[in-house]
């Protein structure tokens, strides 16, 4: 069938295909020149490496270079965290239920932090006193009114239970101002209980149990006091406070992280000093990296050059040192967490940050953007040298699943976990995006189309000749007409015209 098919093919058949051909090729050749000449780098290499290796189970997985921590096999995956700078439930999150009717906390996200509750809030001890078996099952309860009715019932047994007065001023407070009078009252009540039990802690497992839980509460209720301080503008007590809690060496203090707090209250300070100084003890090569982290660092060293950053100015000169700096900066950040641009550029609409975050997922991206656009904003031209260079990483990790420049390769689990934290009204961010170039498409189509034309020319070729004269006619229709009314102003010859003159 196929000998019998190729045997009745005719010489003009062969013409118009390598025709076709020549066309296509001089199509990809010109593409090809364009993009060498923008970006530096081939494009068809690019898409080889990027989007036909994996496929073909090729890449540098067998290759001899040494082991880095970006080449790693065991890379570790995504964990989700506690967001240092969660809202208040009664105070920020159910106003903004009751203005839209939207609940911005998922059920996925409320269930981590009972857990977390349970967890730091609970312990052996607690049995057979009322007030604290009231407030671990109030920890567990899905409803939040009854979460409050326990706490009050706790109340009424023990006035000075601090868990319930903490969770009053989570969950029941209208206000950050309310909050934080409850936050003071549970403070006294948990100092008082911290002293009690810190005398008696090397009495047995069920005393450092209660000792353990008791410091937990009082630095869980410092910290929102800090944080109700730093809400209602008091930022000097809230960068005392939070220097304070930097210094404790608790366990639960690696899970508040602290020191991320401290680094937003002192940008609103504008004290960049003294940001410098925290990067300087936490951007640690030994530490775990944060959004927070790296997008600070970025800001600290755009603020040295965005004011007078131009990019036609650059691309003519070169990049200085102090910029250069400054953009590996933001190319370090941004491969660390590639969602935050958007919502710093304001090309994605944010939502209120969740309880809880996965690292370099965008509900981490969401929960900095929320609180630190502002600081973006007040540098001037911050915001401008990252629109101008952010796009930059992509073309340093081509295939970020793979391989990673200064950080593990970016995780493929991100987009499910966040799904789970954040609102369904919030469109997640997804990275990579899984699509093929626009060119490749396009010269597909092209190639297609062609083959097609030329297989029916073939095998219909008076129909597809009238159909070719038909489209032919129509597309020189408004050709001639312009034609005729030139002919009516000028002269049919130029010629004649002299001749006359």
């Amino acid at each position: 069938m196929a000998t019998m098919f190729l045997s009745t093919l005719t010489p003009k058949f062969y013409v118009a295909l390598t025709g076709t051909s020549s066309l296509i090729s001089g199509l990809i050749l010109i593409f090809e020149w364009w993009y060498f000449r923008k970006y530096g780098t081939s494009f068809i290499e690019q898409v080889s490496l990027n989007h036909l290796s994996p496929w073909l189970g090729g890449g540098d997985s067998n290759s001899s270079e040494p082991s880095t921590p970006s080449t790693n096999n065991n890379t570790p995956q995504a964990t989700v965290w506690r967001n240092p700078l969660n809202l208040l439930r009664g105070g920020e999150y159910q106003r903004f239920t009751s203005s839209t009717g939207k609940d911005p906390l998922t059920y996925y996200d409320m269930n981590l932090s009972a857990q977390d509750h349970q967890t730091y809030f609970t312990c052996e001890a607690d049995a057979g006193k009322q007030d604290y078996e009231i407030m671990a099952t109030a920890w567990r309860e899905r409803n939040p009114a009854a979460r409050v009715s326990a706490a009050k019932e706790a109340l009424v047994l023990n006035p000075e239970c601090a868990p319930a007065l903490l969770l009053l001023a989570e969950e029941d407070a209208s206000t950050v101002f309310e909050a934080e009078q409850l936050l003071k009252q549970a403070l006294k009540a948990a100092e008082a209980s911290y002293r009690k039990s810190q005398q008696n802690q090397h009495q047995g497992s069920l005393a450092e149990g209660l000792h353990r839980r008791d410091t937990n509460v009082l630095i869980c209720v410092k910290r929102r006091l800090a944080m109700c301080a730093r809400k209602l503008g008091k930022l000097k007590e809230a960068v005392k406070m939070f220097r304070d809690l930097t210094k404790e060496v608790t366990p639960i203090l690696s899970m508040l992280n602290i020191h991320e707090n401290l680094l937003e209250a002192l940008l609103e300070m504008q004290a960049y000093a003294d940001v410098q100084a925290v990067l300087a003890r936490y951007d640690d090569i030994t530490l775990p990296k944060s959004a927070t982290i790296c997008y600070t660092a970025a800001l600290l060293k755009a603020r040295a050059v965005a004011d007078k950053f131009s990019p036609d100015l650059a691309s003519k000169r070169g990049l200085t040192p102090s910029e250069m700096s400054a953009v590996e900066a933001i190319h370090r950040a941004v491969e660390f967490n590639p969602h935050v641009p958007k919502y710093l550029l304001e090309t994605k609409p944010l939502c209120l940050p969740p309880e809880h975050i996965l690292k370099r997922g965008d509900s981490e991206a969401v929960a900095y953007a929320f609180f630190h656009l502002s600081h973006w904003k007040r540098v001037e031209g911050a915001l401008h040298l990252l629109h101008c260079t952010w796009e930059g990483t992509f073309r340093m990790i081509p295939y970020p699943l793979e391989k990673g420049h200064l950080f593990y390769p970016y995780p493929s689990c991100t987009e499910c976990a966040d799904r789970e934290l954040l609102p369904a009204f919030h469109e997640v961010s997804v990275y990579p995006k899984k699509e093929l170039p626009f060119f490749i498409l396009f010269t597909a189509g092209l190639c297609s189309f062609t083959a097609l034309l030329a297989l029916l020319t073939h095998h219909y070729p008076e129909p597809m000749g009238y159909i070719a004269r038909t489209v032919i006619n129509g597309v020189s229709l408004p050709l001639l007409y312009i034609l005729g009314k030139l002919e009516a102003f000028c002269p049919s010859s130029l010629l004649q015209h002299l001749s006359r003159v």
